[in-house]
């Protein structure tokens, strides 16, 4: 993995992390979520306009965005779906650490990327972290009876939801070698907005999403930015480096989660997520000397 590519992932987990915290304050998150894709379209406007201006769209690229649009839909539909039928700390994850777990699969076979030794061992130890840090203490549970957990509604739509994670990083991979990164996120974004907002008006009603814009215009704001900068930057470190080591890497957002959750919430932390966001950060390492 390039130096260049680490530094950009690294920003992208501080910004990600960063985001997420705002999120947690919102009355409504999938409202919340929905206003920033809009917000980013918004406030990022006359970017897209001088990229669109300056170098164009070549037609594949178009399949590309659509594509990427659908797979994102279904991501937040099917992330939502979890959210609904299992408990966060058994579905978060599953749903992160499959994608990750699935990339290197799709990379080596779809996109013919070589992983080396110490990078596939990495990733091996950044999804082992993951799990460490949310399934600490239920462990032993969840694999003394496998089947019960497999058979909940909740686990199967977290494993949906981490197959889309690996699809779009690997769409977007290849994406990306036909749109400006920055253009491709735009409008990205704008498809998004638009594919779910009848998902949104039809769940929420329109008081309840008006709401939650009166109620949190200014974080909505912050957030738009900092996850326009966080895609932004993992699309550019894809330009540098394989989607099999760029996507497992982005997982360092959740150290980064963590050591905000203590220094600006002043939450307390169990063994658990410090031991898992100490195995992470290894991972990371072992990809940057691979």
């Amino acid at each position: 993995m390039t130096g260049i590519s680490l530094a950009l992932v690294l920003l992208s987990g501080l910004a990600h992390a960063s985001w997420n915290l705002l999120l947690k304050h919102s009355s409504n998150q999938e409202v919340f979520v929905w206003w920033l894709q809009i917000a980013q379209v918004i406030l990022f406007a006359p970017l897209a306009m001088i990229l669109l201006l300056n170098g164009g769209i070549e037609s594949r690229g178009w399949w590309f965005i659509l594509g990427t649009s659908f797979i994102h839909i279904l991501y937040f539909l099917l992330l939502s779906r979890t959210y609904i039928h299992a408990n966060f700390s058994l579905a978060y994850p599953l749903a992160r650490g499959t994608g990750p777990a699935l990339v290197p699969f799709l990379g080596v076979g779809l996109l013919d990327e070589n992983i080396t030794l110490l990078a596939m061992l990495g990733i091996i130890t950044i999804v082992s972290g993951i799990f460490t840090a949310y399934w600490w203490g239920q462990i032993f549970e969840i694999f003394r009876n496998p089947l019960k957990f497999l058979k909940d509604p909740g686990t199967r739509f977290a494993l949906l939801t981490g197959v889309t994670i690996a699809c779009y990083s690997v769409w977007d991979k290849v994406g990306i070698s036909h749109v400006n990164p920055l253009l491709y996120n735009y409008l990205l974004s704008l498809g998004t907005g638009i594919g779910l907002a009848p998902y949104i008006f039809w769940k929420h009603s329109i008081p309840t999403t008006r709401k939650e814009l009166s109620l949190n215009r200014l974080p909505i704001s912050g957030a738009a930015i900092l996850t326009f900068f966080a895609y932004s930057a993992v699309l550019s470190a894809l330009q540098f480096s394989n989607v099999s080591y760029v996507s497992p890497a982005r997982e360092v957002g959740i150290v980064f989660s963590v050591l905000l959750g203590v220094i600006v919430l002043k939450e307390r932390v169990n063994t658990g997520r410090v031991a898992g966001s100490v195995i992470i950060a290894s991972g990371v390492f072992l990809i940057a000397l691979g």
